[in-house]
This record gives structure tokens, sequence and C-alpha cells, in this order.
């Protein structure tokens, strides 16, 4: 039978449920971790943490929010409909301190992003993106199944989790993991991930934080940067979205080129994400993707 909703009893540790899945073996137990307030069990779905995410806006946003539902939005100047994309439902994945999922997030609510953050994913369920999600309520999903997490799930129930919080896009952001065969093949071009070098350069297996800096320094490459990729089933190797440039200096210890370089991936990130959830994404014949200029949309980068 499947699963409604998602049944959480709030506490400090929340312990989840499910029901059966679609092939009848059961789920187990699934732990999430949200802010607690108040131990009184109560039910909570996908769509309805999806809903509170809109509240969070005044009512003038709100009603810009519901009214998209239909496919389109009220003029903020004639007061007259007119077509806008829909809000986006994004799932993040980190493994650390989560700065690009916090730069995500903000943009979700100032606006400068179409969509809420409705799922963060995470193998470690102490680190700093994990504990940034718990204080902003944002439901926490343990992947993989590990000796570490023997709580987190398999590949299967993943998708079937990200499917019940109707997930429009995952973002990769510092996920140290593979992603799996079922999740790529679930999500076609709807995954990125960021990685701090110009790809194809420093990329692949073993590549990643200080590791990639200190081996750009290592090289004497006079440049470096971030780049935004859509994902497939290596590492590092999809198809080139955005990339930024930073300069390489010529006493640049691999600390600071990380700091010029993470400087650069927020601001990347957020809009990337943002020309995502705006329906800006478009790919040439030979398979390339490009981003559609917002203010000219014959212009294409």
């Amino acid at each position: 039978m499947v699963a409604q909703s998602l049944h959480l009893r709030v506490s400090p540790s929340v312990s989840v449920s499910l029901p059966k899945d679609f092939k009848g073996s059961s789920f187990g137990s699934l732990t999430l971790f949200v802010q607690p307030t108040k131990w009184n069990p109560i039910v909570v779905s996908p769509t309805h943490y999806q809903a509170s995410c809109r509240l969070r806006y005044n009512a003038r946003h709100f009603l810009y929010a519901q009214t998209a539902h239909n496919g389109e939005v009220l003029s903020m100047d004639s007061g007259e409909p007119e077509s806008k994309p829909r809000r986006k439902s994004l799932a993040v994945f980190v493994s650390g301190g989560g700065s690009n999922f916090k730069s995500i997030h903000l943009a979700t609510l100032n606006g400068a992003v179409l969509g809420d953050v409705v799922v963060l994913v995470t193998n470690k369920r102490d680190c700093g993106g994990a504990a940034y999600a718990r204080d902003n309520s944002i439901p926490v999903v343990l992947f993989p199944r590990s000796k570490e997490e023997p709580e987190g799930l398999s590949a299967d129930d993943l998708v079937t989790i990200l499917r019940k919080f109707k997930v429009d896009f995952t973002l990769l952001a510092g996920y140290l993991k593979l992603i799996p065969v079922e999740l790529v093949r679930e999500y076609p071009k709807r995954i990125l991930n960021i990685h701090p070098s110009l790809l194809p350069a420093f990329g692949g297996k073993g590549y990643y934080g200080m590791k990639v800096h200190k081996a750009v320094i290592a090289s004497g490459a006079r440049y470096s940067g971030p780049t935004i990729h859509f994902v497939d089933e290596q590492y590092d190797t999809g198809k080139i979205l955005a990339q930024r440039v930073v300069p390489v200096c010529a006493f640049d210890t691999p600390e600071e080129l990380a700091a010029r370089v993470l400087h650069e991936e927020h601001r990347l990130y957020v809009d990337v994400v943002a020309a995502l959830c705006e329906d800006r994404i478009t790919w040439r014949d030979d398979g390339v993707p490009l981003i559609q200029s917002k203010e000219d949309p014959n212009q294409y980068c």
C-alpha cells in the first residue's frame, strides 16, 4: 500500500515509521531531525511542509505563490495576471558545514530563488548543514545506510521519499558520496553539483575539498574557480552548466584559494538555481546546457 503521509512525533530526535513500499517490503524506521517545539504527536505530510514554506512570505508574496498554482501570478505593477513559472521544490544534499545550502535557502526566503528547500539529505547527521536544517525546521533524511549511519535509507527508499516531497530538483552542495543510479535515472537533467575547480581539470574521485586547491596550486595553474554541472553516474563528468573564474595568486595557500573560490560558489549557485527554478535552462542540439538571460531572453551563457 502506498504511503499517503509522513508521520512525525516532534521531539529532539524524531522517529518516523513509514508503511510498506510499492513492493510490499518494509521501510523500517526512518529518522528525521526537526527543531523540537512540543512533545505532542502530529501528522505532517510533505505537501503540508511545502505549504508551510510559502507562509514564510508576506501576504503579497503568498498571493503570488497561490496564483502560481494556476500558472500565473499578479503583476506587481498592474495587478493583472501574467505568466510565471510555479515555485519549485528543492532537495539539498550535504556532508559538511553546508555553506552553499545556507546561501540557497536564504535566497528562497528573500525571493531571489523561486523555490523552497523541502528536505535535506545527508550522510552525517551531526554535520553543520544538518544542524542548520534542524534550526530552520527543514526535514533531514539520512542516506546512505552504513555502519556509521545504520538508520540511513536505501537508494530505492530515498527515491520514494523524494517523490513524496514532490521534489523538482536535487542540489548537491558538498555531498561527498556517489549519487546512486536509481536517483540519477529518477531525475534526469534535474540534479546539479558544485565542484571547487574549473572542470574537467582537478575533478573525479578523490578530488574534493582542500585536496582540490592543493592540486591546483601544485600544478602551477593561474586560474581556478567553481563549476556547476549536471550529475550523471560518475564523479564530476556530467555536462557543465556554469563556471566562474578566480585568479590563483603567486603565493596562495590552499586555504586562501579555497576562501576565494567559496565566495564565488555562493554567488554562482544561487544564480544557477534561480535560473533553474525559472525554467531558463535550455539545451543545445549537441547536448550542452545553456542559461537564458533573465534581462534579455535572446542572450545565453
